[in-house]
């Protein structure tokens, strides 16, 4: 069972709370990704017609509390006082053992951008990686032009170590990477 948090939820704006997805989102969700479709679409994968539906985002937040019950991914919301959801802000792909590592990756509404809120939920969740996940390593991949993202990254210490190519469908097509990690026990 995963443990229970104390750094969550976390009031990061005024408005807007970061918090664990739970049951029931899924129509918030869709409407995030409906208002959302033409300002995402350059860094994200092609979706399906029915990815912006209250149904296939509920359907697949079960799956993705699932994968947290188990401790393996952190499917976190940015959500404004109205109850809209303004941004998404995930820890994938948790491992244990000798890696003790996980995966960021994140994105916020297009009348959102530029006013600190992503910068915000990621120091957040370092805090929460470090001091109650007990991870040693975060890492996050930007498309090489995302130059904003790469500046929330470097802001909370997250470090450029490499360049993957053709790493990620985006778009429609294979494209390079920009990797970043940050060493939490250090």
């Amino acid at each position: 069972m995963v443990p229970r948090t104390s750094i969550l939820p976390a009031r990061i704006a005024d408005d807007v709370v970061l918090r664990l997805a739970r049951t029931g989102d899924g129509r918030a969700m869709a409407a995030a990704y409906e208002r959302n479709r033409e300002h995402l679409a350059p860094w994200d994968p092609e979706r399906a017609p029915e990815f912006s539906t209250a149904a296939w985002q509920e359907r697949n937040l079960a799956t993705l509390l699932a994968d947290h019950a188990a401790g393996r991914f952190w499917p976190l919301l940015l959500v404004a006082d109205d109850g809209r959801v303004v941004g998404r802000l995930n820890v994938a792909n948790v491992v244990r053992g000798a890696f003790d590592s996980a995966a960021v990756g994140y994105w916020v509404d297009r009348e959102r951008t530029g006013q600190g809120l992503m910068s915000a939920a990621l120091g957040v969740v370092v805090a929460l990686a470090r001091d109650e996940l007990g991870l040693h390593r975060l890492e996050a991949s930007t498309l090489l032009h995302n130059e904003a993202s790469q500046a929330v990254l470097r802001h909370h210490g997250f470090v450029r170590y490499g360049l993957a190519e053709k790493y990620l469908r985006i778009a429609g097509r294979w494209q390079d990477h920009v990797l970043f990690q940050r060493i939490l026990t250090d």
